[in-house]
């Protein structure tokens, strides 16, 4: 063998060490929420009459019901609004956020600048909150290096924000993804009294971006404290099965308010039908552990190989996990272009296609995506994307099955052929 055939079969040994370190602490944790998961499927004596689809208006629409009250009692909430009408995480938090936030209300986001495509909704422009008189600002808890909340419950006392945003994932930055301990402090410090979703600016809600974090943990941030959650349905909740979809969690008054917004006034969560049969949306639901396992798995791989290969990768191969992303630096344009067409040439349909950067709606800068999948963009399959800027990181997530994850990582590692960035 050639000398970069040696390094890449110790790296790839080195991925394999690593799952097996992490393996049975991760299926630990998929175990405990499944039994959870199934649990909401009995209290909510789901049928198989619930598992259909509907048209019109969605009155009365028993499959609708049997989802969102599953989801709730999922994720620990009062109620939930999952829905084939709202097409992305986006999509769901913006609809959550023009709810809850009337003009002259002040959106403050604890967890630094949000993922870019959230830029847009905030504003300046057409259509933003900016536009229906809504101030925003944003406290960064990694400003100093290391996580540090103790400056928020002043901060938070002083802009009486009516919302208080946390992303839990990290979008393309270099800041880690948000634990569960670390989201309690974050929760702790900006309520000033003890009576947690009282709403107000005394009490501010807190909403939460879970996308990408869904099952990662054993317990939903709704369980400790936050007063809604977004996310997709194509990612972590939909198991690898669901079409479409997002879902907003949380507070009974503040997600039929999040159903007022996305419908209309005297409508609300009473409408809309259920045009993706319900069986895709339950059964991505219980699914979703054991392919959110899966993909932390697939990550940790990643993370392993490229790290032996010499390149900066975060989380490190034995770092906790709060998210399915894996972020590895790779240095050069060229060499995050080899490595997305290596994983969109590893993937089941579309394998022939050349993923090139190009404009996106919601990014300032070009990105470069590969995604391979059976659901168009469904991230929990498998796929990579990188914006077009220094230090030319890529982020990978996902992976159905170990097998197939472990492939397209090791043809990743050999398109881009080198030992260190």
């Amino acid at each position: 063998m050639t000398s970069q055939q040696v390094r890449l079969q110790a790296a790839f040994r080195a991925g394999e060490a690593a799952v097996g370190r992490q393996a049975a602490s991760l299926e630990s944790v998929a175990e405990a929420i499944q039994r959870r998961i199934l649990g909401a499927f009995g209290a909510a004596a789901v049928t198989d009459a619930d598992l259909g689809q509907t048209t019109g208006y969605g009155y009365g629409d028993r499959p609708r019901e049997a989802v969102e009250r599953v989801f709730a009692l999922a994720l620990g909430a009062s109620r939930a609004l999952v829905r084939g009408q709202l097409v992305s995480g986006t999509h769901a938090l913006a609809t959550a956020l023009f709810g809850v936030l009337r003009r002259g209300d002040l959106l403050l986001s604890v967890t630094g600048a949000p993922y870019d495509t959230l830029l847009p909704i905030i504003g300046p422009g057409p259509g933003s909150l900016a536009e229906a008189g809504v101030r925003y600002a944003e406290l960064d808890p990694w400003s100093k290096g290391a996580f540090c909340p103790g400056n928020l419950a002043e901060s938070v006392r002083r802009l009486a924000p009516r919302v208080v945003f946390a992303q839990r994932s990290r979008g393309y930055s270099a800041r880690p993804a948000l634990p569960a301990e670390q989201l309690r402090e974050l929760i702790a410090a900006v309520r000033p009294s003890d009576s947690a979703g009282a709403g107000g600016n005394d009490n501010p809600v807190v909403l939460v971006d879970n996308c990408y974090s869904e099952f990662v943990e054993a317990d939903e941030p709704t369980m400790y404290g936050a007063d809604l959650l977004c996310g997709s349905l194509i990612k972590n909740p939909g198991g690898g099965i669901a079409p479409t979809g997002g879902y907003i969690a949380g507070r009974a008054d503040l997600v039929d308010a999040a159903a007022v917004r996305l419908f209309a006034p005297g409508l609300g969560a009473a409408v809309g039908p259920t045009l993706v049969p319900a069986r895709l949306f339950l059964q991505g639901l219980f699914l979703a552990p054991g392919a959110v396992s899966t993909a932390l798995k697939v990550a940790i791989y990643a993370a392993a190989v490229f790290e032996a290969l010499g390149y900066k990768v975060s989380p490190g191969p034995d770092e906790p996990r709060a998210d399915i992303i894996q972020s590895i630096t790779l240095g050069s344009r060229q060499r995050l272009l080899d490595f997305c067409r290596a994983i969109q040439a590893a993937s089941p349909v579309d394998s022939a296609a050349r993923p090139e950067f190009a404009p996106m709606p919601g990014y300032d800068h070009e990105v470069i995506m590969a995604a391979g999948t059976f659901v168009q963009g469904a991230t929990l399959e498998l796929s990579a994307d990188a914006p077009d800027r220094g230090p030319h990181r890529v982020y990978l997530q996902g992976g159905l099955g170990l097998g197939y994850g472990k492939a397209a990582v090791e043809a990743a590692a050999r398109a881009v052929g080198r030992q260190s960035a």
